[in-house]
């Protein structure tokens, strides 16, 4: 399982707005930990759809097809020190619990799991779903729930203290991305039929069908102050919708675009820079874009992959974006800080 460092990796160009191709920060100095401006960590044996740093940044969680999730560290050699087995099929999504002690993950095996990083051993196996589970997603806050999303049309709530599905949210269609409320009182669910629908957890039903893709979304996030939704579809558009409680009608606030889907019809995924002020999506055409949320502009659109960059994700504290892709890569990439990059607190 190898790390490979520095000029090596091909994730050198970097296109920023305004600023000539070149290595990364134009030869400036270096503003992160990382040991090379770019890190590429290879050891899947097939292509990787998701990857996620821990909530403090030092490790890095990937899922592949080959049915295996890889932890790796930040630091260094970005060296694999541990492979969680047990899943029968590829694994699609993965998230971190709040506390960063377990990881969820998702499976067309038609199971969730649940894993405790510190044993290493898989700690809980959900398998209600009738189908392939698409994206899961924990509570930010209180009791240890997570949400899942499936092909059988269903999204479930469940509590990791209990045996079995908690609620079941019937959907007609398919369900490829899910996210939590800020409050853990409603869930967002995405499908093939392209509408983002707003589901209140003590009522079961849905309160809000939000309109405005016009092909299957692949990919949801909150934002990390919990205001708004970032969805990624087909469509080739990246999506910011208001979900404030008394946000005007037309909650799309933002659009997005300039990456791409394909024939392949990868769930790929969007994320947040810790302090919201940029967005990054998975794109087939081999490219990490990432745009600033107030410009709508491409600030970076980073080379390097040779096969669909299915999920890119920023450091919660540094200036590092991480992509991982269908050629069983994952690069972890130096981005300028700019004045607004402030670590949360």
């Amino acid at each position: 399982m190898l790390a490979v460092r520095g000029p090596s990796a091909p994730y050198g160009a970097i296109q920023v707005s305004g600023h000539k191709e070149g290595p990364p920060l134009n030869g400036k100095q270096r503003t992160s930990s990382l040991e090379a401006p770019i890190m590429l960590l290879s050891g899947h044996q097939s292509a990787i759809y998701t990857m996620k740093f821990n909530p403090t940044g030092t490790v890095i969680a990937s899922g592949s097809h080959d049915k295996d999730i890889f932890l790796w560290n930040v630091q260094g050699e970005c060296k694999n020190f541990l492979v969680l087995k047990g899943h029968k099929n590829a694994i699609l999504d993965l998230q971190w619990t709040t506390d960063g002690t377990q990881i969820i993950s998702a499976s067309p095996d038609k199971t969730l799991r649940a894993w405790d990083v510190e044993v290493g051993k898989q700690v809980k196996k959900m398998s209600e779903h009738s189908s392939f589970v698409n994206a899961c997603c924990p509570a930010r806050r209180g009791p240890p729930l997570v949400v899942s999303g499936s092909d059988d049309g269903t999204a479930k709530l469940w509590d990791l203290r209990q045996r079995g599905a908690v609620q079941t949210f019937p959907d007609k269609y398919q369900i490829t991305a899910v996210s939590f409320a800020d409050a853990s009182d409603k869930i967002y669910t995405g499908g093939i039929d392209n509408d983002v629908k707003v589901w209140d957890l003590r009522r079961g039903e849905v309160t809000m069908n939000l309109q405005g893709h016009s092909d299957m979304i692949t990919g949801m996030q909150l934002s990390p102050d919990g205001s708004y939704l970032l969805t990624n579809a087909m469509d080739c558009s990246l999506r910011i919708w208001d979900m404030r409680p008394y946000a005007p009608q037309n909650r799309c606030v933002k659009i997005f675009s300039g990456h791409q889907h394909n024939f392949e019809k990868n769930l790929l995924k969007c994320g947040w820079a810790p302090d919201g002020s940029k967005v990054t999506a998975g794109s087939s055409d081999y490219m990490v874009y990432i745009w600033d949320t107030t410009s709508r502009r491409i600030v970076y659109k980073l080379p390097g992959h040779n096969g669909s960059v299915n999920e890119c994700v920023f450091h919660p504290t540094e200036p590092v974006i991480g992509s991982c892709g269908s050629d069983k890569k994952i690069y972890l990439g130096e981005i300028e800080p700019g004045p607004s990059y402030q670590p949360p607190k």
